[in-house]
């Protein structure tokens, strides 16, 4: 069929959608979306992306990410294989462990309380590596997370919490690299196209695009829907996740509002996984309302292990040292939320300041420091200062004297405590001290499609919605109350891919 093109002029903008048919249409511009369309390429379908947002703004929660991925590697050779610039003494002057497929079940299992769907766990963990390893040999470059999951011990660098490799660039290199990949592939991406419906008969047969008041409609023979889920659908997080989560922050884009699970929902698809739950990360209290992307990831605050989070009451409300933080700050946030006032102060001595995060030094923070702990309390805006100093005082006397090392579980607990620290108790006892204030921000949520092992979207009664496929966020069943840090962007990637690939092979039979 001929190409035909439909354009329509707002506000000086030009905005075109074509009419030709296409095999496959892909909703959403991240990294599954990418994924899948790349995929699908592959097998020489035609292939149109779909993205809501504006050019400027491509990229959905993908662009707002550091660009973590968890995989599982056995030595350095499979780093290498991801990334071959590696020399020899970057390898000789680090500890990367190994991160085993045993270990990847283990925190899935122990993190989602096991709950998550075993059958999808099993495809994100056994395709982790070979998945990284085809998007670098798309052109994908990764390195290893030195300044976020290392700690320098004895002169070398020091991996920790299973979570090693990052994609150049982060969240939004990682964005940028797959839109020009597809470019070069001949991957149309069309912006500020909202898709509001896929036209099923027997099996799906296009969408309808909207274009501020215009609509269009694109024929196609399947769909990869890859559009994030509800987390900046106040009215849906309040509905699903409950009272007060339309306080909390949108730590990425403003619009995940839902529509790939709504329209999956409206064709039958079944409603899956964990749709209470969300990830959701402590991130500063005067961070905007949605992501900016000036400052990307910068707003959250995730050294909290090294020092105490305090309430308004001036108490302390979780274990800050239970665990490495990337399996508890994606559901400390949902701590900070039910605390009175919805904030709390994450506050640290000087003898940690040196360990804190990159995102702590940012020019956009709310920071306060003291020469004493009376003072700090003075200053800590909505907290009761004779309990912040009374909580303060009972957990210096609390403190063993195992001796202090950030990169291993090291036992350097309180004891006797109401809620005791189990790892990296320091004393607040060195000047000067800081205090960071903190509120909830949401990252994504858990419920959303079922799909099956080959990523198609299952309907309500077990059977495959034909031509449909799903990735990303929108999935449901692999995460439930928490998640392993990393694996959102993992998960995207071998799941757009799966989608890719199934929809491509959907076509040709």
């Amino acid at each position: 069929m001929d190409e035909v093109i439909h354009c329509h002029r707002y506000e000086s903008r030009r905005f075109c959608i074509s009419k030709k048919d296409y095999d496959i249409v892909v909703v959403g511009a991240g990294n599954a979306a990418l994924c899948a369309a790349l995929a699908a390429r592959e097998s020489d379908a035609s292939v149109l992306i779909l993205e809501r947002a504006p050019e400027s703004q491509k990229g959905g929660n993908s662009r707002y990410t550091a660009g973590a991925m968890r995989v599982v590697y056995q030595d350095a050779n499979d780093l290498t294989s991801l990334m071959p610039e590696l020399s020899d003494d970057e390898i000789n002057g680090a500890d990367f462990g190994n991160y085993t497929r045993e270990q990847f079940y283990d925190d899935m299992g122990r993190i989602t309380q096991y709950r998550s769907d075993p059958d999808l766990t099993e495809l994100l963990i056994e395709n982790s590596l070979s998945t990284l390893q085809w998007m670098n040999s798309r052109g994908v470059r990764f390195l290893p997370m030195y300044g976020r999951q290392a700690f320098k011990v004895d002169g070398k660098f020091v991996f920790w919490g299973g979570l090693t490799v990052e994609a150049w660039g982060g969240g939004p290199g990682l964005v940028d690299t797959l839109h020009q990949i597809a470019s070069e592939a001949d991957i149309p991406i069309q912006f500020d196209s909202r898709v509001i419906n896929v036209e099923l008969n027997e099996a799906v047969s296009g969408v309808t695009v909207k274009q501020r008041n215009k609509t269009t409609k694109i024929s196609c023979r399947a769909v990869v829907l890859a559009c994030g889920g509800f987390e900046a659908n106040s009215e849906w997080r309040t509905r699903y996740l409950g009272p007060g989560w339309e306080l909390a922050k949108v730590r990425g884009t403003r619009y995940n509002t839902g529509d790939g699970i709504r329209i999956g929902l409206e064709l039958g698809a079944a409603p899956y996984g964990n749709w209470s739950g969300c990830h959701a990360v402590g991130w500063d209290r005067n961070a905007p309302e949605y992501g900016d992307l000036a400052v990307g990831d910068g707003f959250q605050k995730h050294s909290y292990p090294l020092g105490l989070l305090i309430n308004a009451n001036g108490e302390r409300f979780v274990d800050e040292g239970l665990d490495f933080r990337n399996y508890t700050y994606a559901r400390y946030g949902r701590e900070i939320l039910n605390q009175p006032e919805q904030f709390a102060w994450q506050v640290f001595d000087n003898k940690v300041m040196d360990l804190l995060r990159d995102e702590y030094r940012i020019k956009e923070v709310t920071k306060i420091t003291a020469d004493t702990l009376p003072e700090l309390a003075q200053k800590m805006e909505g907290v009761n200062p004779d309990g912040f100093l009374n909580t303060v005082t009972a957990f210096n006397n609390a403190v063993n004297d195992r001796p202090f090392n950030p990169a291993v579980k090291d036992g350097r607990r309180t004891n006797g405590l109401d809620i005791d620290k189990t790892n990296w108790a320091n004393p607040l006892d060195t000047p000067p001290y800081t205090a960071y204030q903190t509120t909830c921000g949401i990252t994504f949520t858990f419920g959303g499609l079922k799909i099956n092992t080959d990523a198609c979207v299952m309907d309500q009664d077990g059977y495959e919605i034909p031509g449909l496929y799903a990735a990303g966020e929108l999935v449901g069943g692999l995460f439930y109350f928490n998640y392993p840090g990393g694996t959102g962007l993992t998960s995207g990637a071998v799941f757009g891919k799966i989608a890719g690939e199934s929809a491509a092979q959907y076509i040709s039979t």
